[in-house]
């Protein structure tokens, strides 16, 4: 199978400011995974794991500071940004917030054209009936009502709509969904999702989808990545991942979800405590002060990722031998 995006031994820092003091977070850790083309690759992790930063530097809207960034066999980890422009039509993301994704002194018809000239030169009347079929395509109907409307005008499942139209108007290749469904009602969250798997279906596209939610990975997902704490601590195909989990933080994932662990048969993990410090991580593996496990090299020894078969690796002393 052909791989669209790959990421090799990546490495993000932030530098932040506390009471005066700045200090190096680590956000991504030495991460190495890929997404092959039309798969849909499930990164799933507490907030502050390192998931949607990850999205980011697969978009090369970050740089990471060491690692390489591959799209499509070409190395664009530090090309400038002059050279690496036209690539973004063939990547597009869409964020958690869609009130912060598109300009509020825009209009929705203004948002879906400006790409259009930007990338393909596009005529106005082109480009507005292109903007016109995208908001039809997502459902947003007639779709003059919501030319010219700004994003305020609009509610939030309405503005998903018209962020993913946007995402999609360039036919992009490869699409980071990064909890795109977050901050919407239980009801328009499923339309949503189908709206996205639509698209992935009509167009071949592969999809980074990022989420907090193992369950709704379970049903969409080809593969799956595991985040804990800025590192990736398991990966395998979701019926490997959802119905053998091998770390103890998957399991804890799993643990939550009753309807799940019940069907498994799973023997239920229960982690201490909240997530550690970012800039400050615990020595030795990261998940052993919250980890009913823990074995004594757990404290001192962090473990390799080990290949264990049928492309599943995993994180945890458990499985060195």
């Amino acid at each position: 199978m052909s791989t669209i995006v790959e990421l090799l031994d990546v490495v993000m820092d932030f530098e932040t400011s506390s009471l005066g003091r700045k200090q190096k977070v680590r956000a991504v850790d030495r991460v190495s995974l890929r997404i092959n083309k039309g798969e849909i690759y499930g990164l799933v992790g507490e907030s502050g794991s390192g998931k949607s930063t990850l999205g980011r530097v697969s978009l090369r809207l970050y740089k990471p500071v060491k690692g390489k960034v591959i799209f499509e066999n070409k190395d664009i980890t530090y090309l400038p940004e002059r050279v690496i422009r036209p690539l973004r039509r063939e990547m597009q993301l869409i964020p958690q917030d869609p009130y912060g994704a598109i300009n509020p002194a825009q209009t929705i018809g203004e948002a879906l054209i400006e790409p259009l000239q930007v990338h393909f030169n596009t005529s106005k009347e082109e480009a507005f009936n292109r903007a016109c079929r995208a908001l039809e395509e997502v459902g947003l109907i007639p779709p003059e009502d919501f030319m010219d409307r700004r994003p305020m005008e609009l509610s939030g499942g309405q503005l998903q709509r018209a962020v993913i139209a946007r995402a999609m108007i360039l036919r992009p290749k490869y699409i980071v969904a990064d909890e795109p469904t977050s901050n919407l009602d239980a009801s328009i969250r499923t339309s949503v999702i189908k709206l996205l798997l639509d698209f992935r279906e009509k167009y071949d596209q592969s999809i980074l989808f990022i989420t907090h939610d193992i369950a709704l990975l379970s049903l969409i997902a080809n593969r799956i990545g595991v985040m804990y704490l800025a590192q990736l601590v398991e990966e395998g195909s979701v019926e490997q991942v959802i119905k053998e989990p091998l770390h103890p933080y998957t399991k804890a994932l799993l643990s939550a979800i009753p309807l799940i662990s019940s069907q498994i048969g799973l023997e239920k993990v229960y982690l201490k405590g909240e997530i550690g410090d970012p800039a400050n991580p615990p020595r030795g593996c990261r998940l052993h002060p919250r980890c009913p496990l823990v074995l004594e090299e757990c404290k001192s020894r962090e473990p390799p990722l080990i290949e264990v078969g049928n492309g599943r690796s995993v994180k945890c002393w458990l499985y060195y031998k």
